[in-house]
């Protein structure tokens, strides 16, 4: 995911040192995931109860989700079968709390919020989000093992 959402409403997400960039909420790396180990770890996270899980956002063909966790978190993340962008905010852009249409005829869905700012603590914490990527492949692996 090199740009979340290409809708006219994305906002971009001031570089580190602008003004307001202090915020969480818009300093971040993301981490993407696939899509079933991205739902199941949302589900582990907010069946926690801990004020444990940020934004989450999908892209257009629903292949992958992203967590917003804390920036500099690339520089450690080394969770198989993901992937952690270091942007510190640059680079990518956020669509606004999504309204989105449908999509006419076979164009591609936008990418949008599973989990919208607002809605969410501001970023995913990295040692939670580890954990609770762990344990959607165990559980992935288990169910399929089953069949």
């Amino acid at each position: 995911m090199s740009e979340i959402g290409s809708q006219s409403a994305a906002r971009p997400v001031p570089a580190p040192g602008a003004a307001g960039a202090e915020s969480a909420a818009e300093a971040w790396d993301l981490v993407t995931v696939p899509v079933r180990q991205g739902l199941e770890a949302v589900d582990i996270l907010r069946r926690a109860g801990a004020p444990a899980v940020g934004p989450v956002v999908h892209d257009g063909t629903c292949d992958t989700l992203g967590f917003l966790v804390p920036p500099g978190t690339a520089a450690a993340w080394d969770v198989p079968g993901s992937a952690c962008t270091r942007t510190s905010g640059r680079g990518l852009r956020l669509p606004e709390l999504p309204d989105l249409p449908e999509p006419d005829g076979g164009a591609p869905r936008p990418a949008g919020w599973l989990l919208p700012p607002g809605d969410t603590d501001p970023v995913t914490d990295p040692a939670v989000l580890r954990r609770a990527l762990g344990e959607a492949a165990r559980l992935i692996e288990a169910a399929d093992g089953c069949r």
